[in-house]
């Protein structure tokens, strides 16, 4: 990289700053410091790793900065612990673009990781390019069960009480954003997009974490705008402006044996449009064990043009060829749909697929006026549920 040829004067810029910088009390760690090329086709991932490894070894408040300019860089890992750091911020105003040459990513590896840190921030308006399109052919999940998954953008892996704000993903070669494990985390403000036909390119994924908060975003991609896996406890999801895509979805839960319960979500405020679906409850069919998907409620929410705005789907399968048909053993129940109003892009605005081995139970829906832009009425589907009804209701319910 000859970096001395850049900073020819100072010693401690350089990767070696890592070490020569150890145990530093709380400052700055400027990546253009540490020998960053910032010239969008020179590798700096060495450069990030020294920078991260400098700010986790010192003490006190500390700032990763990351000024602009662009950078390729990828996959990194900005792991932790990091014992003596009270918090850590991650000031990004650069514009980060990701190797496209997949033999980069051992499998499991994803692009940047954030794991097993506390008290961290990431801010500063800078953009996560994934430069998914060249990658997407290459997926082969939409297709086939068993496949390589391609890397997530941007993962927190076990982190607790974590901000993220003004920042923004484009083009992921899978998920944008993945938050796993986490708790208490807070994230607003997040710019994602990717075209309508990139596959698998989820907004945000949340799985098994706790005390989550997504608000004030605009998503728009060809995945899930917001995916809740399984394993979750207290999902706040606000203020989201969502597609195209295919909506809010609750899982698809029930793929794996020993799946956590989801509990406890809310989502409401916010505004879906021209999405295959609006909000979403999928589990699998021929589930390999039994969990649990309770007390969630969806209020406020305006559907423009959406295909499937209020949908439960207890026999979900993506594939072509379903070996099975057995039921869903994944129970749903204190389910709570209100104030949902808008268009509906197909005649059946409200499906309720529920499973005929595990039937939902406390499904609520309240003031759903939805439209068919089609000109005829609005209907509705249900499938071994008893929903409960009150106030305006369009479609009319079925029973």
């Amino acid at each position: 990289m000859k970096l001395f040829l850049l900073l020819p004067f100072i010693c401690c810029y350089s990767i070696a700053d890592a070490q020569c910088r150890s145990g530093v009390s709380s400052g700055t760690f400027n990546v253009l410091h540490y020998g960053a090329r910032a010239n969008g086709f020179s590798d700096d991932s060495k450069v990030f790793m020294a920078a991260w490894k400098a700010a986790c070894a010192a003490s006190g408040n500390v700032k990763l900065h990351i000024p602009r300019g662009k950078y390729l860089v990828g996959p990194v890992k900005f792991d932790g612990p990091c014992r003596n750091v009270h918090s850590i911020t991650v000031y990004m105003q650069g514009y980060l673009k990701a190797s496209t040459d997949l033999s980069k990513y051992v499998e499991g590896d994803d692009w940047i990781q954030f794991g097993h840190v506390d008290k961290l921030t990431l801010t500063g308006g800078g953009t996560f390019d994934g430069q998914g399109a060249v990658s997407w052919p290459f997926n082969k999940c939409p297709r086939k069960k068993n496949c390589r998954v391609l890397p997530t953008s941007i993962k927190f892996l076990a982190t607790a009480d974590t901000v993220v704000r003004r920042v923004k993903s484009l083009n992921s070669k899978f998920f944008h954003v993945a938050v796993v494990g986490c708790k208490r985390f807070h994230g607003s403000n997040i710019r994602i997009h990717a075209p309508s036909n990139s596959p698998n390119t989820d907004g945000i994924h949340i799985e098994r974490s706790s005390d989550v908060t997504i608000c004030n975003s605009v998503i728009a991609t060809g995945d899930d705008c917001i995916s809740i896996g399984q394993g979750n406890v207290h999902v706040r999801i606000s203020r989201i402006t969502c597609g195209p895509g295919h909506g809010i979805s609750v899982g698809s839960l029930g793929r794996y044996r020993d799946e956590g319960d989801v509990r406890g979500l809310v989502v409401r405020d916010s505004t879906i449009s021209g999405t295959t679906n609006g909000i979403r409850i999928k589990t699998w069919q021929n589930s390999p064990g039994s969990s649990s998907a309770t007390n969630m409620t969806f209020k406020n929410i305006s559907m423009k043009g959406v295909a499937n705005p209020i949908i439960i789907d207890q026999m979900y399968c993506p594939y072509v060829l379903c070996p099975s048909q057995a039921p869903s053993r994944v129970k749903i129940s204190d389910i709570f749909f209100r104030d949902i109003r808008g268009t509906s892009a197909t005649p059946v605005a409200v499906t309720l697929k529920c499973s005929r081995g595990a039937p939902c139970r406390n499904v609520n829906l309240h003031n759903v006026h939805l439209r068919y832009t089609g000109g005829a009425a609005a209907t509705a589907e249900c499938w071994n549920v008893k929903a409960r009804y009150s106030g305006i209701q369009m479609p009319a319910p079925c029973h």
